[in-house]
């Protein structure tokens, strides 16, 4: 026999509804509206993709050794969940081979093994963009005022956007070479948790949240004292685009990425509303090589992810984007069966208006209440007498001193437009 905690929700994750899940919907919206007006398009791709796909993000990173779903499946095949966005995505455009630039955006659950926190459970979830096929630097500044733009239409104010470059191949050599070498002579002040990394990555270490370690990699080297001339340049145009945008952000020397495919720009947008260790609500950067890595060919790209759940807490935190409230146009109210309120229902969704009805041969006075707590703006009430004449009684329930009318059920849905406009 199942325990009762077999039918509750996993750890880590959560059920979503009404009134909580409408400003999800709401979220979508807005985000779809902010990156659709810039010509990326809905990809929908599988939840699960062989290993071998999320592997690319690096076997040294936790995502892979740690806190990846994956499991054998009946055909023999090793399966995992999607841990993030950018991977599948990639791994679409190396299949399909898509024309350039491709610009195209997302919303998945996403799925890690860790610890539940707040803002980041083992299901959460992701919207994002991805543009492959152009190395252009402007490319990396509309991407990034996306962002921007997507977390201030939400009302968001109090975060900050950080900036930093990682050069090309060779840049990232250089530095990575220097950066293991000054860590190593202060190996004994890391975390020991972080020691391993020196010799599989040490730009990891910049990572680390750790308080010993943190205090180590305060005064590392920067990569951006690592950059050739043309990254330079390049890293230079990025800055000045965001400038002239009117977009604030701050230089972040320690804002790298510890896989091999990623080059020149990185940024992140951090809350300062919420706590320091859940602070980055949105981050991306560019990845180079990561479809070469799928099998495709050489192809550039730039992109972000953000978490849903973590953007609504710095929402919560400073009191913007609550939940739209219920937004019905009408609520049926029938007394005499229920076939009127079959019938109209139907007819007004037909027409465009949100109308809503009860069931069951409830009571006049039940529907009533029901009627109020839909939020809906108007009643209509068909009785004995209704039904015999052909009219609905039209009643306002949110002013309770406005006059009931008659209106002839013909007439009923020239009516309400005329009424709701």
């Amino acid at each position: 026999m199942a325990s009762p905690d077999s039918y509750r929700a996993p750890k880590g994750t959560q059920d979503v509804f009404g009134p909580e899940s409408t400003r999800w919907e709401a979220l979508l919206a807005t985000f779809a509206d902010t990156v659709e007006s810039a010509g990326y398009g809905l990809i929908q791709s599988p939840m699960f993709e062989d290993i071998a796909v999320f592997r690319r993000l690096g076997e040294e990173t936790d995502v892979v050794t740690k806190e990846m779903y994956d499991f054998v499946d009946k055909g023999d095949r090793h399966i995992a969940l999607r841990p993030e966005g950018t991977a599948s995505v990639a791994r679409a455009f190396a299949q399909h081979r898509p024309v350039t630039p491709w610009k195209t955006w997302y919303a998945t659950p996403a799925f890690r093994y860790e610890s539940p926190q707040s803002g980041r459970l083992r299901q959460h979830h992701q919207v994002g963009i991805e543009a492959m096929g152009s190395a252009d630097p402007d490319l990396d500044v509309e991407v990034i005022a996306l962002g921007h733009d997507y977390v201030r239409r939400l009302g968001l104010q109090r975060f900050v956007l950080l900036v930093n470059s990682m050069g090309d191949a060779d840049d990232r050599r250089r530095y990575v070479e220097r950066l293991r070498g000054w860590l190593t002579e202060r190996a004994g002040d890391l975390a020991p948790e972080d020691r391993p990394k020196l010799d599989t990555n040490p730009m990891r270490v910049l990572d680390s949240k750790r308080p010993a370690t943190q205090e180590v990699v305060r005064d590392a080297p920067k990569i951006t004292d690592d950059l050739s001339d043309e990254a330079a340049a390049r890293f230079e145009r990025v800055t000045g685009g965001l400038g002239a945008l009117g977009i604030d952000f701050q230089l972040e020397p320690r804002l790298v990425r510890g896989l091999d495919y990623y080059r020149h720009t990185t940024f992140e947008l951090q809350s300062e509303a919420i706590e320091a260790s859940q602070s980055t609500i949105l981050g991306g950067g560019r990845y180079d090589g990561l479809v070469e890595d799928m099998g495709g060919p050489v192809t550039p790209g730039i992109g972000f992810g953000s978490g849903i759940e973590r953007v609504l807490l710095a929402c919560d935190a400073e009191g913007v984007f609550a939940a739209p409230e219920t937004t019905l146009d009408v609520f049926v109210v029938d007394v005499t069966g229920g076939d009127a309120a079959r019938d109209l229902t139907a007819e007004l969704r037909r027409a465009g208006f949100r109308a809503d009805r009860s069931f069951d041969a409830r009571s006049m006075r039940a529907q009533m209440k029901a009627a109020d707590r839909s939020g809906a703006r108007l009643a209509l009430i068909v009785g004995d007498q209704e039904r015999a004449d052909g009219t609905v009684g039209v009643r306002s329930l949110h002013d309770a001193e406005r006059t009931q009318v008659v209106v002839p059920a013909e007439k009923i849905v020239d009516h309400l437009r005329e009424e709701l406009r």
